[in-house]
């Protein structure tokens, strides 16, 4: 299988990265900074320095050509501002289906947030931009029939050690946290089971280990 990964020098999408290369598929990182390149080698996973905020659908197209999978792992980043906020977790996520589409590449996740939502009224107005924005981004990619998407929303990420054991569901659960080595794994699982595709997924710590979770879903 070959994989390319929007935001290829984020945490989650280097552990992503770790985990396909090690057992022998073949993964690209999309980077828009250089300088990171060994980082996604050290990770087993070919750098594409393109930068989705100015790059047009052909050129997205052109390093999807091939591929089996296309996941959305992006992010403005906590000290983004509204404008970058829909420019990098709205619109690119849009580019990279629109890629994906042109490209003939139907496999699509994207990570989300919990708690997305285009209309969001919450308080701290940083992050609901950053809901409003995941939140729209969601709702695009849903409205895409010509793509086997599935939508992963996590809660709160940490750095924890991953334990593989997850409440994961397409409907709601309660808040909480996730390790993003967990999030990693639930992303390697669901590219395995096109049976998830089509579904909107919220994702915690919990009790049930990841294969069992996604098999589950089907």
């Amino acid at each position: 299988m070959r994989t390319v990964i929007a935001g290829g020098h984020g945490q989650i999408a280097l552990r992503l990265e770790r985990l396909l290369s090690a057992r022998g598929d073949s993964v690209a990182g999309l980077i828009r900074n250089p300088a990171q390149a060994d980082d996604l080698r050290g990770a087993g996973a070919e750098p594409v320095v393109l930068d989705l905020e100015s790059a047009t659908v052909d050129d997205v197209a052109a390093v999807l050509a091939g591929a089996d999978a296309a996941v959305f792992a992006a992010g403005a980043g906590a000290g983004s501002g509204p404008d970058r906020k829909q420019t990098v977790d709205r619109d690119a996520a849009v580019l990279l289906a629109d890629a994906a589409e042109r490209a003939g590449v139907r496999r699509y996740l994207i990570v989300s947030s919990m708690g997305a939502d285009a209309h969001s009224t919450f308080k701290e107005p940083g992050f609901a931009a950053y809901l409003r924005a995941k939140g729209a981004a969601d709702d695009a990619i849903r409205a895409r029939t010509s793509l086997d998407w599935t939508v992963l929303r996590p809660g709160g990420l940490t750095n924890d050690p991953g334990t593989g054991r997850v409440r994961l569901s397409a409907g709601h659960v309660d808040r909480g946290s996730i390790p993003r080595d967990d999030v990693a794994a639930v992303l390697v699982a669901l590219l395995d089971a096109p049976a998830t595709a089509g579904l909107t997924l919220e994702l915690v710590s919990g009790d049930t280990d990841i294969a069992t979770a996604v098999a589950q879903l089907a």
